[in-house]
């Protein structure tokens, strides 16, 4: 049995006498994160809850976007599109699984956070060049090529991705000279500008020294 309006709720539903199951409803124009903290607020109440919206007419609203269905699915919310004729989709059950857990981009994470030296980005940035493991080896090799033209095997003792990250030359930080041999433009030297790093040795003995030692001194 459905009733509108019932304890600030915008549907309720009863099944069962004696312990009935309380399904909840929630509805609004659009689906917005409102709506799903209006959903958080009821699940206190109700075994089951179920969030209602209009379907944008052009299917690029919230109920297309991946995140916010996911959400759902985490709180166990069902999930209803309301077309402009009246007819209902079901877009999420609250019964369906929980997203599967990407592994791939679980060890990305790991393995940049395990090559990444120190803490060199205060975290919430988004207008400045992030400090990435591989822009700290880059910044490595365009301090060891400051002083002038070296080998790729020479910067590997402090880059260990050296060869690779010279030849593709991401940034245009890097000039091959002759064979397995390169040197610095002038956009890496600006870069050494922006990003100081120590300096890197020359010569044998210090090449037992530990990449730790050439870590990233952020602007």
């Amino acid at each position: 049995m459905v009733k509108g309006e019932i304890g600030g709720c915008d549907l309720v539903a009863l099944k069962g006498e004696d312990d009935p199951i309380v399904v909840i409803g929630e509805m609004k124009l659009s689906f917005n994160l409102e709506l799903v903290l209006q959903g958080v607020d009821r699940a206190a109440a109700g075994d089951e809850i179920w969030l209602a919206a209009r379907l944008s007419p052009r299917g690029k609203g919230r109920e297309n976007d991946a995140r916010f269905r996911n959400l759902c699915r985490r709180l166990g919310f069902g999930l209803l599109g309301v077309s402009a004729k009246g007819d209902v989709e079901l877009l999420v059950s609250p019964a369906a699984p929980m997203p599967r857990r990407n592994s791939r981009r679980r060890s990305r994470l790991v393995e940049e956070h395990r090559r990444r030296r120190g803490d060199p980005v205060p975290g919430g940035g988004s207008r400045t060049p992030i400090m990435t493991a591989y822009r700290q080896q880059a910044l490595t090799c365009a301090a060891a090529l400051a002083e002038g033209p070296r080998r790729t095997r020479d910067l590997k003792p402090f880059a260990p991705d050296a060869t690779k990250i010279l030849r593709r030359n991401v940034y245009g930080w890097f000039a091959r000279t002759g064979r397995g041999i390169y040197a610095l433009t002038d956009a890496g030297r600006a870069a050494l500008a922006r990003w100081p790093q120590a300096q890197v040795p020359a010569d044998r003995a210090a090449t037992e020294r530990t990449p730790a030692e050439f870590a990233v001194v952020p602007s």
